[in-house]
């Protein structure tokens, strides 16, 4: 055999006919390789999170002084900055970030981000196995050890993500469904009613087409990238009559389209979910609070946990319990009189 062509996607490797092995070829082509790959299964939203979180693991580098150049990595993939990377400076990433008071629920992101490219520098051949190990044995903190650090620490939060949800009641969510009859106005409340009535989450809304909406079967279909369901919902009445007032606006294959006819980027509808709210008084409210104001109504009302997991999109029911045990009156049975 004098050449052994390999093409992975679209970086074409060139032709084998040097005294190495096939197998070992074929190993070294696969951690030149494993970037891209990683990077083709993983959703926009996703990449630009992690790209954030290793800036902020770079920063902490530099800030200890880390040997290795990492200034151009972001760009270039120099996956040969990673060599010295050791399960006592992820460990010290993870302290550095409690200290300034990044939140625990990004601390436990950005952690996860540096043990999936420390794998990846594995698969390069730039980070030892046994190092690795070292590293997925690091562990971030559980809920109840947040809230004991939380407690104990002046700063709580950085950057922009709040603390808690902005509680919504039934008038709110009746205002924000209600909205003026224009062509924003009809867009606004088909984005509400979906957000509020069927508890999508922000990405899930952003992927919606015009072709996912069934409106003589009173339906909507839909990707949960999150967890990889698609999932059918039956339209509530005030979402069925806010998306037969919208669809014959609508010009594109995209439900609700932004820029240049492309989707309406998650951050866009942040931002105009906000706005809403602070027309009724309710400052920072958030797609994801309309989530929470979905599930917790549920739960209230009486839904089975089985049936909120299913219809929430959760793989599991730590979830619907959490928002069981919110809602529930911890009291109700107990007899005095």
């Amino acid at each position: 055999m004098d050449e052994l062509p390999i093409r992975a996607h679209s970086v074409e490797i060139l032709p084998f006919g040097a005294p190495e092995s096939v197998g070992d070829f074929a190993n070294r082509i696969a951690g030149e390789t494993a970037h891209i790959r990683y990077s083709s299964t993983k959703a926009e939203n996703t990449l630009r999170r992690q790209k954030a979180d290793l800036k902020l693991f770079f920063r902490f580098l530099e800030s200890v002084q880390y040997e290795q150049p990492i200034s151009h990595f972001l760009d270039s993939g120099d996956w040969s900055l990673w060599s010295g990377v050791t399960h006592g400076l992820v460990e010290a990433f993870v302290e550095w970030q409690t200290r300034r008071g990044y939140s625990i629920g990004s601390i436990n992101v950005r952690l996860a981000t540096i043990k999936a490219y420390c794998n990846l520098a594995v698969k390069a051949g730039k980070l030892s196995q046994q190092e690795y190990a070292s590293i997925k044995l690091v562990k971030g903190y559980s809920h109840k050890e947040g809230v004991h650090i939380d407690r104990r620490r002046p700063i709580t939060r950085v950057g922009e993500k709040k603390q808690q949800a902005t509680s919504l009641n039934i008038g709110h969510a009746t205002l924000l469904k209600r909205q003026p009859d224009t062509e924003l106005g009809r867009r606004d409340a088909a984005m509400m009613c979906l957000l509020l009535d069927h508890g999508l989450r922000c990405g899930e809304l952003a992927g919606l087409r015009v072709e996912h909406i069934n409106l003589t079967q009173g339906t909507i279909t839909f990707y949960r990238e999150k967890v990889d369901m698609v999932q059918t919902h039956r339209l509530t009445p005030d979402s069925l009559v806010a998306l037969m007032r919208y669809l014959p606006q609508v010009q594109g294959p995209y439900l609700f389209a932004g820029y240049k006819g492309r989707a309406m980027s998650t951050r866009a509808i942040n931002k105009r979910v906000g706005q809403l709210g602070r027309m009724i008084q309710l400052e920072n409210l958030s797609p994801h609070d309309c989530r929470h104001y979905w599930a917790t109504v549920a739960m209230r009302n009486g839904t089975d946990i089985k049936a909120l997991q299913v219809a929430g999109g959760w793989k599991s029911a730590h979830m619907p319990l959490r928002y069981a045990e919110a809602s529930a009156i911890a009291n109700e049975g107990v007899k005095l009189y």
